[in-house]
């Protein structure tokens, strides 16, 4: 009897050891995230803080850059398995020369989350006031604003010249100190210079007729990690549409932004509300894919248009979950 009992404790302890072992660890995924304290880039930061991937067993190691080129860069080299606010041309023209990224996710469609601002003493009104002597600012090559900036000048007939900026706030430092004249933002940031009258808008990214419908940001995901990591990136996908959800979904998700970013909460919520609504973030289809092809070959980020077969390799977006 003695002998039967020390087994069976023997026995449970290794059934226990055993499921020790083998429970599913949480699997980490490296981000680079473009303007990663931008409000509408948030669900792998604060969602992770909220426990939301936590629950799908992700862990982010998240990076910031100041913007796509350097994001397409750390996704195309291996040494980040996932970049966020990636302009979708900038995606597109690397694609189509042979880089190992996909499209995984849209991630914001519409421009009416970026605007151009200037000193408030300025003497340019509008983007037709300025010359070829001017300048007007964008992050890095390849980025939604780098694309908008070009679109301006196609489009609206802006003459200054684009120059890159990196970040918001660098930006502003470079309007203030007079070093460009033209400064680019995304809400909430800049939006307290402009209550208090240091800056003011000269245009929205959303004064560009053709981009207005797009999808202007993706997540891109490197070709092999997508391979090889697959289940941990669907889980991925899944954590980030809810972490979109929560976002707009739990009064909690804007005071935890306004406190990280040290801001007021009706900040947060204008910013939200007039330039960021959820409707911008849906992550389930290109929106109006034939313009965003047809204006990136119009704006020279692509030779010539993408085929359905190029399109189909280029764009793994996993369907939403029922």
């Amino acid at each position: 009897m003695q002998r039967n009992r020390v087994l069976l404790a023997l026995g449970l302890i290794a059934v226990s050891a055993f499921s020790a072992g083998t429970a599913r660890a949480d699997d980490t995924l490296k981000m680079v995230m473009g303007q990663i304290n931008n409000w509408e880039n948030q669900s792998p930061t604060l969602g992770q803080e909220a426990g939301i991937y936590k629950k799908h067993g992700i862990v982010m190691e998240m990076t910031g850059s100041q913007g796509a080129g350097e994001t397409i860069q750390a996704v195309i080299s291996g040494s980040a398995d996932l970049g966020g606010g990636v302009g979708v041309a900038g995606a597109l023209r690397a694609m189509s020369k042979g880089a190992p990224i996909r499209i995984l996710l849209p991630m914001f469609t519409g421009t009416s989350d970026l605007y151009w601002y200037v000193k408030a003493d300025s003497p340019l009104k509008t983007l037709k006031d300025a010359t070829e002597q001017n300048t007007i600012a964008y992050s890095t090559n390849g980025s939604s604003s780098n694309n908008i900036v070009v679109a301006f000048k196609e489009e609206l007939d802006a003459k200054a010249k684009p120059t890159p900026t990196g970040s918001p706030p660098g930006t502003l430092t470079a309007v203030m100190s007079g070093q460009v004249d033209i400064g680019w933002a995304a809400p909430p940031f800049g939006l307290k210079e402009i209550k208090e009258g240091k800056i003011r808008i000269l245009a929205r990214g959303s004064d560009v007729p053709s981009l207005k419908g797009q999808t202007v940001r993706v997540v891109i995901v490197n070709e092999n990690s997508l391979k090889s990591k697959r289940d941990a990136i669907t889980r991925f996908v899944d954590a980030y549409r809810e972490g979109v959800d929560w976002l707009y979904g739990d009064p909690k998700a804007m005071q935890m932004y306004a406190d990280k970013m040290k801001i007021p909460l009706d900040i947060v919520q204008q910013s939200a509300k007039d330039f960021q609504p959820l409707s911008t973030m849906q992550t389930d289809k290109m929106a109006d894919l034939d313009g965003i092809i047809r204006d990136a070959v119009k704006l020279k980020f692509l030779d010539k248009p993408l085929t359905k077969e190029e399109i189909a390799e280029f764009i793994q977006i996993p369907p939403r979950k029922k």
